[in-house]
């Protein structure tokens, strides 16, 4: 249904944007104090790419979108060079752009111009309800795989929305978009609200259409073909579709997603045909295919795609500059992955003469606490408990997020972990859900919570048994493993089974073939929690199994202070 304006204005965000269009608030940037902003100034920044919070006022963050990754070793480097000048940090995002954390009020604005004078590259609309970076393949257009290249329909999207008035920073809420040309394929991207991925229909290539993902939802298909020239096209008219019948009545539930749950995918579709005039062709068939990436990949030009290593987001001035004057210095491009991961793809060789970091390029780590005040743990720090030699080798997905608000895709990744607390294992002690069962090649499912709660320091050692159970079950990758060993029990038993492995050092081989309550018999037949799983159900044998593992035995209690005792600062 459509809300009446004058029911919107008692919204808040909806409130602003009635008051004033964020386009139409943009001129009063270059006065604006900014040690001292009003909330709404602070709403308004954010689609121009300037975050602030009232609990850091005296810090400031600046988001900047590369569209399709393809940042450029030119304005790599020169990003690099205000790094240094403003003493910031650096951070790549799960959506292919850059953040600048730790900007003091006095170098807001002089910051904000020069990024968006760079060629190429902008602010706007990276953060609030707006259409946020497109993304794509790393090796679009350069890839032996690569079929249609996805960076001009990118541009010309961006050219349509980036700076339009009746769009930024207006739609209910934000919207992600990604596209593939490329038959080969290693990347999230149906968690994206809008999808296209290539197919082929009647013998011409094209996209097939998904829609309503998001960081805890897979898109589905709309059954919709349109042609390499009409996919930009095509996109408008959903983001005007979503910008006009869009739910705004409660802004947790107003994503593309909803509008589908709300309306149905046949009246979305008959919304979005308001605005697109030709009429389209059912879905062809999907030429996706799921291919493991190394760090260095031939090209279709002959030439060398080198996948640089960060430290899981994270990358120092002086590693841009290197980089970059290496790409400069042989004609290559630079592109930032949505693994986080920095490519350079036209280098004569597979060899690049820069040290880059032990870490594993399959594990995609939110912001964390030291950059994000929703975050519970320091992610990019807690990332290198992670088993990441055993991950890259095996390319195994992680997605590593801070909150339940998944940044890091924790719903979209082979193994998903989310830092939680949890005080049973002892005063103010962190914890980690870990979530499984994703399908994300052809978009089939996300992953769910499997092991509810689990010590941080226990973290690598479960994660090293389904490794290890992985391994013996002889599939071809660990998706392959989920699909058809995971998946094939309920989430309760398979939490019991591996923490019953933690529990008793046996090694077993979770087998498919038969059903859980065999496998417990012959497996831990004198544990007690079986005959707990048996009379009570899976989900109170496991929590037997975790008292007895790491259950404090004695919570300490935080003391409390009589405030005329406090020390003061």
């Amino acid at each position: 249904m459509m809300y009446a304006p004058e029911h919107l204005t008692e919204k808040r965000y909806e409130k602003y944007k009635a008051a004033l269009r964020p386009f139409d608030f943009y001129p009063q940037i270059d006065t604006l104090d900014f040690e001292s902003l009003a909330e709404s100034d602070r709403v308004y920044l954010q689609d121009f790419g300037i975050f602030n919070s009232e609990l850091e006022e005296e810090s400031f963050m600046l988001r900047i979108r590369v569209p399709g990754g393809d940042v450029g070793a030119g304005n790599f480097r020169k990003i690099a060079e205000l790094v240094e000048r403003y003493d910031l940090t650096l951070l790549l995002t799960a959506r292919s752009g850059m953040q600048l954390h730790g900007i003091e009020s006095e170098n807001v604005l002089e910051l904000f111009h020069a990024v968006n004078a760079l060629d190429g590259l902008s602010t706007w609309q990276t953060f609030g309800d707006n259409v946020r970076n497109i993304v794509t393949d790393p090796f679009d257009g350069r890839g032996r795989s690569c079929e249609i290249e996805a960076f001009p329909i990118i541009q010309a999207l961006q050219d349509y929305f980036l700076k339009n008035p009746e769009l930024v920073g207006m739609l209910p809420r934000r919207i992600s978009i990604g596209i593939t040309g490329m038959r080969d394929n290693s990347w999230p991207l149906f968690s994206n609200d809008l999808f296209l991925g290539l197919a082929e229909k009647d013998g011409r290539l094209g996209f097939n259409v998904y829609m309503g993902g998001k960081n805890t939802e897979v898109s589905q298909s709309a059954d919709i073909f349109v042609p390499p020239e009409e996919a930009a096209p095509f996109a408008k008219a959903v983001i005007e579709a979503f910008n006009r019948y869009g739910l705004r009545e409660k802004r947790m539930k107003s994503r593309l997603f909803h509008m589908i749950e709300h309306y149905g995918m046949d009246q979305v579709k008959a919304f979005i045909s308001e605005f697109y005039e030709k009429k389209w062709e059912s879905a062809g068939q999907s030429l996706l295919r799921k291919r493991h990436f190394g760090d260095f990949e031939p090209l279709a030009d002959g030439t060398y795609g080198y996948r640089h290593r960060s430290d899981y987001g994270v990358v120092s001035a002086d590693e841009v500059k290197r980089l970059s004057d290496y790409a400069l210095e042989h004609g290559a491009d630079v592109r930032i992955g949505i693994d986080q991961q920095l490519y350079l793809l036209g280098v004569p060789h597979g060899k690049v003469p820069i040290e880059e970091h032990e870490t594993s390029p399959s594990v995609v780590a939110c912001a964390g606490s030291d950059y994000c005040p929703f975050s519970y743990w320091s992610i990019k720090k807690e990332a290198h408990l992670l088993p990441h030699d055993i991950l890259a080798e095996h390319d195994i997905k992680v997605g590593f997020s801070g909150c339940l608000k998944g940044c890091g895709r924790h719903k979209h990744a082979d193994i998903g972990i989310v830092g939680l607390r949890n005080s049973k294992f002892g005063k103010n002690d962190r914890s980690a859900r870990i979530f499984l069962g994703c399908e994300y090649t052809k978009g089939r499912r996300p992953a769910e919570v499997v092991f509810r709660t689990i010590p941080v320091d226990e973290m690598r050692t479960m994660i090293e048994l389904l490794i290890d159970e992985y391994k013996k079950s002889g599939e071809s990758d660990f998706e392959a493993f989920t699909a058809n060993v995971l998946n094939r029990f309920e989430e309760s038993f398979v939490e019991l089974f591996f923490l019953a492995l933690r529990e008793s050092g046996v090694d077993v081989r979770l087998d498919p073939l038969k059903d859980s309550k065999e496998i417990l018999l012959e497996s831990f037949s004198e544990k007690a929690y079986v005959d707990i799983a048996l009379n009570d159900g899976f989900t109170k044998a496991s929590d037997a199994i975790i008292k007895s593992l790491w259950h404090a035995e004695k919570i300490e209690t935080v003391a409390h202070v009589d405030p005329s005792k406090r020390r003061t600062r």
